[in-house]
């Protein structure tokens, strides 16, 4: 009996162990097949996130960016404690204390989630969610988890929870393409990582568990709710007192999104990209942080952008009302009251201009919603259009577009006037002539609407824009500004030109006839001085467009796009020397090494004499001619308007001792303007804005040189003249 329940037991013994030991074995097989599947854990030492490149303003002010993956990187002193305490009270309480698994919480998500009947928590570490995030995939497969958990404890044997921390905040997915909690933190509230006080940083330790159903912009109801809940996590991990959660689960949201970059300046960015991706490559440029140091300023972007767009809107309002296009009700959404619009998730800000949803309208007042803000509208914020009743131009459900003209969020007020998006198009580009560096460019009304950049991309016919040039050769050519030509109507071979005004004065001296802006002069000029020596001077300043040898060119009848012109117009105050225009002063990669670097290249034009004299006569346009306007900025300018048939384009160039700036005004498809909307009118109002905003509150400027000691001395000779 004995002897048989010694085999008995001696069989199940060997049996269990033969079990046991297979098991053994095949967990340690499959245990070292996945871990031989596995990134090695020193690759994490070697490991860049894919980084931003920035571009840069000549104040060091980012202006505009490029990224795939929208990141800031930071190191482990630069996250404040109490973002730490939120990530790590609501993600992985026992962070400091496991070693890269978390089986209490593992069993608690189980639990949970067997409850609920689906999963609603997740029971991965901080350490398991930088694995998935780093080498692995999202995906729930056994498989893919048991990796996951292997490499967890691999990275936790040879990093410090600091360490682990950092990489995980830098790299973690917090929505709307922000990458990190430090690229998160400027995104939400406009401010840098270090500065975030303790309810923005719960907002934030909310964000990667679902950053689309959290996200405060999104949905910023669902958001507040996730947020008090990490702010309650706190609490109960001892990490912020109970009263002072309290009183931060007080607070709402305040979302202080700074103004996207590439709104700035969109049309200069994008010219930035092109050039840099062509340079360097698509892969630098989007994943490998380049740093762009620009030639932009952000101030005076600033005011070309807001003058074109008010010069444009100007335009657009004298030739009426074009009516409204979009109505809710027609379109089936009778919910005006609840409706919203995409432009509202925007955040407002004085000077917007934003649609708005007429709720009811009548002959005295229209009341308008723009999110959660209503105005009453009255005449006075719809004159422009020629009626003074709201109810004769709204009805309930028309969608219009507003101008902000002051909102205060505290108060929930918010005062608006009828606006609509103008049709026709400009382009405005300044540039410091003695320098080269182009310190503002607008290339359109609107970069979403259409990105085709009218300052660098449109060639256009210039009109009397073009005169400066052909003066500038006939005073080379040896006349004096007091020559003498004739302004009487001429036929040439059937070629009939005439003047604006359709008057005629007679003999008149180069400097009036350049002043008025007369174009039979301006004929006659060319055809004394001839074709052999316009086109070589006007291939000197820098115009590559084909100049055709006939005489309507003197009038500016060829095509030549707003950059180049600028630039040409940037030698007469420059002594003569014309400074090729450039965008970029460096290129650094990531650590700073530079990969490129830009100097002014000069190129001599023309004499500092026959330029001083160049910039008199082009100064009489503004004292007495066709930009009198001018005289309003109070610092010495010098300019010349422009205007082609028809009135399809409308120009100034002009210029002060030390800024170059020129403006367009027209249609894509080159429309007439109307009759009237000459350069003088049309594009000079523009001009005159931007300069008023550059030089507010600067010194009054002066020119070196006196043009009358030039003409003086034997520098500037006639040599049309016996």
């Amino acid at each position: 009996m004995k002897v048989a329940f010694r085999r008995y037991f001696g069989s199940v013994l060997f049996a269990a162990l033969l079990v046991f030991s297979i098991t053994l074995g095949a967990t340690g097989g499959v245990l070292f097949v996945y871990n031989s599947d596995l990134p090695q854990v020193e690759s994490l030492e070697a490991y860049r996130p894919d980084v931003v490149t920035e571009v840069y303003g000549d104040d060091g002010q980012v202006i505009g960016s490029f990224a795939l993956e929208h990141r800031l990187i930071v190191e482990a002193s630069q996250i404040p404690p109490v973002l730490k305490d939120a990530i790590v009270s609501v993600e992985d309480q026992n962070f400091y204390r496991h070693w890269g698994l978390d089986f209490y919480g593992i069993s608690r998500a189980a639990l949970k989630n067997i409850m609920a009947g689906r999963v609603v928590e997740g029971g991965s570490t901080i350490t398991q969610q930088l694995a998935e995030n780093l080498f692995l995939s999202p995906r729930r497969e056994w498989a893919l988890k048991l990796q996951e958990a292997l490499f967890s404890i691999q990275i936790e044997r040879r990093y410090t929870k600091d360490e682990i921390l950092t990489l995980y905040s830098n790299q973690i997915y917090l929505g709307h393409g922000m990458y990190g909690f430090a690229a998160a933190s400027d995104f939400y509230f406009g401010k840098n990582i270090r500065d975030l006080n303790l309810e923005e940083a719960a907002m934030l330790a909310a964000l990667p568990r679902a950053p689309g159903r959290y996200s405060p912009v999104a949905n910023p109801a669902r958001g507040l709710m996730r947020r008090n809940y990490v702010i309650d996590r706190m609490v109960a991990e001892g990490k912020v007192p109970v009263d002072e959660g309290e009183q931060a689960k007080q607070r709402p949201i305040r979302l202080n999104a700074p103004q996207n970059p590439d709104q700035l300046a969109p049309y200069f960015v994008e010219e930035l990209r092109q050039y840099l991706e062509e340079t360097y490559g698509t892969y630098a440029v989007h994943e490998r942080g380049l740093r762009v140091y620009s030639t932009l300023n952000a101030r005076m972007q600033r005011a070309a952008e807001d003058s074109l767009r008010r010069g444009l809107r100007d335009y657009d309002k004298r030739h009426g009302w074009r009516g409204i296009t979009v109505n809710l009700i027609d379109n089936g959404f009778d919910d005006i009251e609840t409706h919203s619009l995409e432009a509202w998730k925007r955040p407002l800000r004085d000077g917007d201009i934003v649609p708005g949803i007429v709720l009811e309208a009548n002959s005295a007042t229209a009341t308008v919603r723009v999110g959660t803000y209503r105005y009453e509208v009255t005449g006075a914020d719809i004159s422009w259009t020629g009626e003074r009743s709201p109810g004769a131009i709204f009805s309930r459900g028309d969608v219009a577009e507003f101008l902000v003209n002051a909102i205060d969020p505290a108060e929930k007020t918010i005062a608006l006037s009828l606006e609509q998006i103008p049709e026709v198009q400009g382009s405005l580009i300044a540039i410091d002539q003695r320098t080269g560096e182009v310190k503002a460019m607008v290339g359109g009304y609107d970069f979403e609407q259409s990105k085709f950049n009218r300052a660098t991309q449109a060639l256009r016919q210039t009109g009397s824009a073009f005169k400066p040039l052909l003066y500038t050769a006939a005073l080379d050519y040896g006349m004096r500004p007091d020559h003498l030509i004739s302004d009487e109507p001429v036929d040439f071979d059937g070629y009939k030109p005439s003047n604006y005004d359709q008057r005629y004065v007679g003999p008149i001296t180069l400097r009036r006839a350049l002043a008025e802006s007369r174009n039979i002069p301006a004929v006659q000029v060319l055809n004394e001085i001839g074709f052999d020596t316009l086109i070589p001077m006007v291939a000197r300043f820098g115009i590559s467009s084909l100049i055709e040898p006939y005489l309507p060119i003197a009038l500016g009848a060829t095509d030549i796009n707003l950059i180049e012109l600028t630039s040409a117009y940037s030698t007469f105050p420059n002594d003569g020397v014309r400074v090729e225009p450039r965008l970029i002063n460096r290129v650094t990669d990531y650590d700073g090494d530079i990969l490129e670097e830009n100097f002014p290249e000069p190129h001599d034009v023309i004499s500092s004499e026959l330029a001083t004299v160049m910039v008199d006569l082009l100064r009489e346009v503004v004292r007495s001619g066709t930009a009198v306007r001018a005289q309003s900025l109070g610092q010495p300018a010098g300019g010349k308007t422009g205007t082609t048939n028809d009135f399809t384009d409308a120009w100034f160039m002009g210029f002060t001792p030390s800024l170059t700036a020129g403006v367009w005004v027209g249609f894509d498809e080159r429309l007439t303007l109307g009759s009237g909307e000459i350069g003088g009118r049309t594009a000079l109002p523009i001009w005159v804005s931007f300069m008023e905003q550059v030089y507010e509150d600067t010194p009054v400027e002066t020119f070196d040189r006196v043009a009358t000691e030039v003409l003086e001395s034997t520098s500037i000779t006639d040599r049309s003249q016996p």
